[in-house]
Formats: C-alpha cells, sequence, structure tokens
C-alpha cells in the first residue's frame, strides 16, 4: 500500500484542508449558509456548490443528532 494523496483524503473524497476550512465555517455559526455563503464556500475549499451543500446537510443532521434533535426537523413545531 503506498502513502501520498491517499493519506490526505478522507473516506468522503475531502482532504484535511478542505474538512478543516467546511468545518470551521460551519463551528462558527454558519450552520445553515444562504446560497450565496455555499458560493463564496464551495469556492474557497474548491468543490462544486452540490458538493458543498451536501456536506453542510450531513454535518447539519449529525450536529443535531448529537444535540438530541431529530435529523430533519425544520422548526421547532415539527
Amino acid at each position: 500500500m503506498t502513502t501520498g494523496t491517499m493519506s490526505t483524503e478522507k473516506v468522503n473524497g475531502l482532504t484535511e484542508e478542505q474538512e478543516e476550512i467546511l468545518e470551521c465555517s460551519f463551528s462558527k455559526g454558519n450552520k445553515y449558509p444562504d446560497p450565496t455563503m455555499l458560493l463564496l464556500i464551495a469556492a474557497e475549499v474548491g468543490l462544486s456548490l452540490e458538493q458543498t451543500e451536501k456536506w453542510f446537510k450531513r454535518r447539519l443532521a449529525q450536529w443535531r443528532k448529537s444535540e438530541g434533535l431529530p435529523s430533519e426537523c425544520r422548526s421547532v413545531t415539527d
């Protein structure tokens, strides 16, 4: 088994640097980025808008689960 680019990529295909940037944005309270912010984050990270949206959706579901909230809840009354 060789090391190289594989060692810097995670299972989801993101590099550690990409993951750090996304995680930093999420942890700074940007859990629900608007379309403009998603475009800016995608450009900074070097991912497509769709990939960035999917990452935020998965990360938000993980965060909600860790907080004991339903992963798909859209409002307090759901």
